[in-house]
């Protein structure tokens, strides 16, 4: 079963970008995050397209609560709620091996962007973290999503 997973590491930073498990993919999703050390995972595609108890049964809390539509830019409170997640796992833990898991539906527009949002708020100019995120994860980011982070 073939899985897409995009690793993003940048100093303290770590995250993996994916596109939407089902429950039928799940498991095939599973020890790779484990691998990785995700203690969280964010989901921000409508409804919900899988039982986070496999999830929540290997120790990954699942975050339902920063979707935004398909195709746009978050909003500030959304922002402000990732940002929040990025610093209770990355700089208030001390266990510094820790991942988070971000999902839309294909991996390529809203995750991205909040990863992106990560990388600049951690110090990469807007255009490289563009980039970076763009070269990890081909066909990530639209004109729209773009213009909203180098705005």
């Amino acid at each position: 079963m073939r899985v897409s997973i995009s690793p993003i590491h940048v100093g303290n930073l770590k995250f993996l970008i994916l596109d939407c498990p089902s429950d039928a993919t799940l498991p095939a999703y599973l020890p790779i995050l484990e691998e990785n050390h995700v203690t969280d995972l964010v989901r921000i595609c409508e409804g919900s397209p899988y039982d986070p108890k496999p999830l929540n049964d290997i120790g990954i809390r699942v975050h339902d609560d920063m979707k935004f539509a398909d195709g746009t830019a978050p909003g500030k409170d959304i922002i402000a709620r990732w940002l929040e997640l990025n610093d209770e796992v990355f700089f208030n833990s001390p266990d510094k091996d820790r991942c988070i898991a971000v999902h839309c539906i294909s991996g390529i527009g809203r995750a991205p962007v909040l990863v992106t949002i990560s990388l600049i708020e951690g110090g990469m100019d807007p255009l490289d973290a563009i980039a970076y995120i763009r070269k990890a994860r081909r066909g990530a980011l639209n004109r729209i999503q773009i213009a909203f982070i180098d705005g």
